[in-house]
């Protein structure tokens, strides 16, 4: 990673009447990084990205993108991020071709001109350029959305939630893409509320309730995980979830897909654990070691939190 700050964010608040959106948040991204910012609905992820984005003011704090201040040099800084917002913003009654004209004619480009960079995303919608943006298919939006983003050869790209709502194939190839314009140079910030795409970045922001929780590398977050941790599967996984959180008040246990992922601070007694799921009704539960991912991270991170 670059030790240039292309993105700075200092102290920044943000509230709604009476619900506060940001706390106080502080990091930076080096320039030709990408970084993400991983939280669910409701973390405060859009508003950050509102305000780097020139769209929203802070009530306090400082932001800059590539050295201009997002309130007093807003103009330089439209000109230099390409925005690619959560809900679909184009404009659904041009076509695909249309919209991208559109964007490129209002930073002063065409087409043509920075048909290189988009060319990779270009080529798969290119059969559908002259659908109305509206009739395309959430993957097809998606990429639509990001060439209109890049048309003007942004050096920061600005990303909020790109992959919420298309399917798992369009998200591997937007990742790919992203991992492109990466080692193109361009500095990249994207949040998504999908744990898994946390392993994709170079370094993570982990934000809850507007509070950022941790800041590192996707692989040392998880090297700081304290817990140790078991894999559970039962045909009675439901049942299983509500006797585990009743075997001891530090346990966690957390649904992963047909699987329960159960932590304590101190390690656990498999064979006392199964006495206990025998006397509790769960004879057919298969037990097995399990490495923590980002999102047992992250749950861990949210009752230190709820607990302070």
């Amino acid at each position: 990673m670059n030790s240039e700050k292309h993105i700075e964010v200092l102290g920044l608040t943000k509230s709604y009447e009476k619900h506060q959106a940001l706390h106080e948040t502080t990091f930076s991204v080096g320039k030709g990084e990408l970084f993400g910012v991983i939280g669910p609905d409701g973390a405060g992820k859009t508003t950050l990205f509102r305000i780097l984005t020139t769209l929203l003011l802070p009530d306090s704090g400082k932001a800059s993108m590539a050295g201009f201040d997002v309130v007093k040099e807003y103009k330089k800084i439209r000109n230099i991020v390409g925005y690619m917002p959560g809900r679909f913003s184009l404009y659904h009654d041009l076509t695909v071709e249309e919209n991208l004209t559109f964007f490129a004619t209002i930073f002063g480009t065409t087409i043509k001109e920075n048909y290189d960079l988009i060319k990779d995303i270009y080529i798969q919608i290119e059969p559908f350029k002259n659908r109305p943006a509206g009739k395309l298919s959430g993957g097809m939006k998606q990429k639509l959305a990001l060439s209109c983003a890049l048309i003007h050869k942004p050096e920061i790209l600005v990303l909020d939630e790109p992959t919420t709502g298309v399917d798992a194939v369009s998200r591997k190839e937007f990742w790919d893409l992203l991992k492109r314009f990466k080692n193109q140079g361009i500095t990249i910030i994207v949040s998504t509320p999908y744990m898994d795409e946390a392993s994709l970045c170079d370094r993570v922001a982990l934000i809850q309730d507007g509070h950022i929780m941790q800041i590192d590398t996707p692989a040392d977050v998880i090297k700081k995980y304290e817990r140790n941790i078991l894999s559970l599967h039962s045909p009675k996984i439901h049942p299983l979830l509500i006797s585990l959180r009743n075997y001891s008040p530090d346990c966690k246990a957390y649904l992963f897909g047909q699987n329960i992922h159960f932590s304590d601070k101190n390690v656990i007694d498999k064979k006392q654990l199964e006495i206990f799921l025998n006397d509790n009704g769960h004879d057919s539960v298969e037990i097995s070691d399990c490495e923590p991912n980002i999102e047992d991270c992250f749950l861990a991170l949210m009752n230190n939190k709820n607990k302070s």
